[in-house]
């Protein structure tokens, strides 16, 4: 039997769980890597990150402790849109996460943490903090089930941020310049990285701003076993706090869209409450 509070998040959340790192089966049963080798970056390629790097922020963006935004959550299934929902969230940087949702269109305001209706505040929590999760309501407090937990530190981990910050410095990675290609009629340079477990991610990063287009990885489905082919696109990029951010990201599964973010505001480096990446 599920219980109320069970019952209340799955309808709301269903719908979002690919969007917002829920309700996968990925990974798990993956084999151990082997012993990690020396990282190897082609020099072409290095360039290429290097300018990337810098097209973004440089120095503020290699060293950004955190990001709050505030925005709107869009869904998909079978080509349709099956819901928004208004959204504020969280991040220290590279795995804390507090994520809030509404329960309702008709949003009057919305500020770090809280999500107002006209006197009334509905909202779900999502917290995540490395490899723990908890969900939040009006019932209360049950954890995150291991699919919820594998599925946010899957997405979190090939985000942008972690990609370009921790996993090309990771021991064993093999950084390859890849082909060109168009990306949304953007002229795009590949980058090819091959991760020390045989995954496979590419960058496609703007040849004329330097700035990323797409985030493209490919994972092993052990429920399915099969492959998914996962892809994130990068568009909209505002200057914040010295940080040229990605406003709109849109999530793609084989080829599909399945959903939307976007930020109608951000900031970096904010301070945040104690215990706030903690159930309590």
């Amino acid at each position: 039997m599920i219980k109320p509070m069970q019952s209340h998040a799955i309808s709301v959340l269903g719908g979002l769980a690919l969007v917002i790192g829920l309700n996968s089966g990925m990974l798990s049963g993956q084999q151990p890597a082997a012993a990690p080798q020396p990282q190897h970056i082609d020099p072409q390629a290095r360039q290429m990150l290097d300018r990337a790097i810098q097209g973004l922020g440089g120095h503020a963006f290699l060293n950004a402790k955190s990001l709050t935004s505030k925005g709107r959550v869009f869904f998909f299934q079978d080509g349709k849109t099956a819901g928004m929902q208004p959204y504020a969230s969280s991040f220290v940087y590279p795995d804390k996460r507090r994520f809030i949702i509404s329960k309702n269109k008709k949003m009057l305001s919305m500020d770090t943490g809280n999500i107002s209706y006209g006197g009334e505040t509905k909202q779900i929590i999502l917290i995540n903090n490395g490899d723990k999760g908890w969900e939040l309501d009006q019932y209360g407090t049950i954890p995150q089930t291991d699919q919820q937990v594998q599925s946010w530190i899957i997405s979190n981990r090939f985000s942008l941020e972690s990609l370009l910050r921790l996993r090309l410095n990771e021991p064993g990675a093999l950084v390859l310049l890849g082909k060109v290609d168009f990306v949304d009629n953007v002229p795009t340079q590949g980058i090819e990285i091959t991760e020390p477990g045989g995954i496979s991610v590419r960058l496609d990063i703007d040849r004329h701003t330097s700035l990323p287009i797409r985030i493209s990885y490919r994972v092993r489905n052990v429920k399915e076993n099969d492959w998914d082919e996962y892809s994130d696109a990068y568009a909209d990029y505002k200057d914040i706090d010295g940080i040229m951010t990605a406003m709109h990201v849109t999530h793609y599964l084989n080829g599909d869209r399945i959903g939307e973010i976007f930020r109608n505001s951000a900031k970096y480096n904010e301070d945040y409450p104690p215990n706030y990446f903690t159930a309590q």
